[in-house]
């Protein structure tokens, strides 16, 4: 059984729970599955402690054992660890000793070394003098050179330190006496140098960076290094980059060979500036001036002329972190040398092409529409409407007004398009113009935008708008477009507002020309004002011309003082005039808004009220005949209300309370006119419609009227 306990101890993990219920397991099954006897569990549980104890005596004891053993290997070790720290420290020693002899041997090496330098610094000049004096000897001999160091490809980095410092000493001789042999070496000279590009070249092709490094610190000490640049920035930009668009691959190219240039030239900054000037004086220079040789659409022309000189700007920003702390402004001449020639003149083409295309809009507008424009001259509204006096006053038609069938000849499409094609001018001036021209450049676009849009076609429109309102005087129901007009022409206007405050007034203000600008767009849009102005007062008069021509020639004596009782209903001619006048204060509401809108409605219903005032004023009334004032003027009311005007409101109610002076009892006249609403009134108004009872006459010579005619006299 111990050997058993072992086992299951040792189990890794060993859970207790999983141990006791196997362990009862096992007791269990001794008896049966069935049955349970709690003794023979606790005899099992009592031997299984005795078991376990044993099991821990016999454990301990090996315990004990091996610490005892362990105690004894660890002496050991411990004195073998001496030992070695002693031999370790023997041998530390041994190393200083060797180090401070290291030191004292190298100390006399060195010493050593620069005495025999001494001596072999001026040996070495002397042999290199003496060899240099050989190679001398060979250039003052008449005939050829027929050394073959100048020939062997091999030996063409010493021969080109051979001739280049020949050629440094020939500088010094007299002209005269070594002329010949001068010109040999400046000969050779040439050649070896020569032959060293045409070598650097060839690397390059390669793409050899050692030997293209080699050959440039050669070559740095010739004059012609110049050259060698040169022949690297040609190679570099002899294939076509970006294709089609040059500006395409400039920026990966000028990395690409900047890492090169790092590699191969001794300064690297200057190099890379030579590169990207004659990308710029050769690439894009050809480039733009292909793309803008071509003047003949001078539309395409300018926005070829901003893209390419958008993409240079764009280019030079991306160039510029190859110019740090010298050039800075390098790029910026480059650029401008490129397009000086076409800024100058841009203005002059912009503003030629913008009022081009303006008017192109408008004339295809007007073709579409069928319709020639026509000169307004300076009289003809004043000659059209005294024609149309004489007319109505005649019965005869002398003057026929023009109302092109409702056509306002106004677009809101057509002034997008030029506010369109106006705000693209306003971007390319921006671009394209030197930040001390651009207020006046932007002024002289937007003039022509105003002149175009509120003069040519605002103007224009309102022009013919004010021509086709009907008369004052006219017999017919008034057709009334002119609301449309004003309608389109106030939409148009904030357009134009939106497109100013975005574009325009931005690049003006805080200079000079911000009062030009302002003064020019207030000008053209106070004639456009007057004239709606215009156009609303005469539109108004002939609305209500009309109703009172309309209301004098169909409302019947008999309405207001019928024969017999009939039925208290308003009268047809109020009832047309209302069904007339409804859709009219929709049309108002829809076409005007702001504070116009709350003028003009309050404008429309006092000459609303004052129309129906009069008209009510022209007859007698007898009972029946007020009960039906009565109604026309709740009609009338109720249509007013829908002005939403304080002011108006007050008029009809005022009215509707004369009216009711009309229908109450005499007796009760003085009590009526004393009350809230006609207490305030003027006392000859009152009486005016008092007078309009048929039963006036009755009632004067009673005391009725006694009090109100004593306070009309006071």
């Amino acid at each position: 059984m111990l050997s058993q306990y072992v086992e299951e101890l040792e189990q890794d993990p060993f859970e207790v729970e999983e141990f006791i219920e196997r362990l009862c397991w096992r007791t269990n099954n001794e008896i049966g599955s069935d049955q349970f006897d709690p003794d023979l569990l606790y005899e099992t549980f009592v031997e299984t402690i005795k078991d376990m104890k044993i099991l821990q005596e016999r454990q301990q004891r090996k315990c004990d054992k091996l610490e005892e053993a362990l105690k004894e290997e660890q002496g050991i070790f411990v004195k073998a660890i001496d030992k070695f720290v002693a031999k370790h420290q023997v041998s530390v020693d041994y190393f200083h000793q060797l180090d401070e002899k290291i030191n004292s041997v190298a100390g006399k090496v060195i010493h050593l070394g620069e005495q025999l330098e001494n001596v072999n610094i001026p040996r070495s000049r002397a042999v290199e003098a003496q060899l240099l004096l050989n190679h001398m000897t060979e250039f003052l001999t008449p005939g050829p050179i027929v050394n073959d160091i100048y020939s062997d490809k091999t030996k063409l980095y010493e021969a080109a330190d051979i001739i280049q410092k020949l050629f440094q000493i020939s500088q010094d001789l007299p002209a005269q006496r070594f002329a010949n042999a001068k010109k040999k070496i400046e000969a050779k000279y040439d050649d070896i140098e020569m032959r060293l590009i045409e070598e650097f070249a060839t690397a390059q092709k390669m793409e050899n960076i050692e030997r293209m490094k080699e050959l440039s610190d050669i070559l740095s000490q010739f004059k012609g290094y110049t050259q060698v640049i040169d022949v690297y920035i040609e190679q570099s930009q002899a294939t076509t980059y970006g294709g089609r668009d040059v500006f395409e691959g400039i920026v990966p190219l000028c990395h690409k060979h900047y890492k090169i240039i790092q590699q191969v030239f001794s300064a690297p900054d200057k190099v890379i500036s030579k590169f990207i000037l004659n990308i710029y004086q050769l690439k894009i220079n050809q480039f733009v001036q292909t793309k803008l040789d071509d003047r003949k659409d001078e539309h395409k022309y300018l926005k070829t002329l901003s893209e390419l000189y958008s993409r240079t700007l764009k280019l030079s920003a991306e160039l510029q972190e190859f110019f740090k702390g010298s050039d800075d402004d390098l790029l910026q001449k480059l650029t401008a040398n490129i397009f000086d020639r076409h800024l100058a003149t841009y203005i002059e083409v912009e503003c030629r092409t913008l009022d081009g295309r303006c008017q192109a809009e408008l004339k295809r507008f007007y073709e579409n529409k069928n319709h020639q424009k026509k000169q307004i001259e300076r009289f003809q509204e004043l000659r059209r409407d005294m024609q149309a006096l004489i007319g109505a006053r005649a019965n005869i038609n002398i003057a026929q007004i023009e109302d092109y069938g409702g056509e306002t000849f106004l677009s809101e499409e057509l002034a997008i398009n030029l506010l369109q094609q106006s705000t693209l001018a306003f971007e390319r001036c921006c671009l394209l113009s030197k930040e001390p021209d651009l207020p006046r450049h932007i002024l002289k676009l937007a003039d022509i935008l105003l002149r175009n849009l509120l003069h040519e076609h605002c103007d224009y429109a309102l022009d013919l708008g004010l021509q086709a309102i009907p008369i004052a005087e006219c017999k017919s129901v008034p057709q009334i477009y002119f609301m449309d007009v004003a309608q389109k022409c106030n939409a148009i206007v904030h357009l134009l507002e939106k497109t100013y405050s975005a574009s325009v007034t931005p690049n003006v203000v805080g200079t000079p020309q911000y009062g030009d600008c302002i003064q020019k767009k207030r000008s053209y849009l106070e004639t456009v004002e007057n004239k709606i102005e215009t156009g609303l007062e005469r539109t108004l008069n002939a609305i209500f011309g009309w109703v009172k021509n309309y209301l004098q020639s169909e409302q019947r004596k008999s309405d207001f003082k019928p024969d017999t009782d009939v039925d208290t209903v308003a009268s047809s001619a109020c009832l047309s005039v209302v069904q007339y006048l409804n859709p009219l204060i929709g049309l108002f509401q829809k076409t005007v808004d702001g504070e116009n809108l709350v003028a003009v409605l309050t404008e429309f219903g006092i000459r609303y009220h004052r129309v129906v005032f009069e008209h009510l004023q022209q007859f007698q009334y007898n009972t029946a005949g007020a009960m039906c004032a009565i109604c026309d003027v709740n009609e009338y009311r109720k249509s007013a209300r829908v002005l939403q005007s304080p002011i108006v409101t007050q008029l009809f109610d005022v009215l509707h309370a004369l009216c009711n002076l009309l229908l109450v009892k005499h007796e009760n006249l003085q009590e009526v006119c004393g009350g809230e609403t006609l207490n305030y009134l003027d006392k000859s108004v009152v009486m005016n419609f008092i007078q309009l009872r048929s039963d006036y006459k009755t009632i004067k010579i009673s005391n009725s009227l006694k009090g109100i005619s004593d306070q009309r006299m006071v």
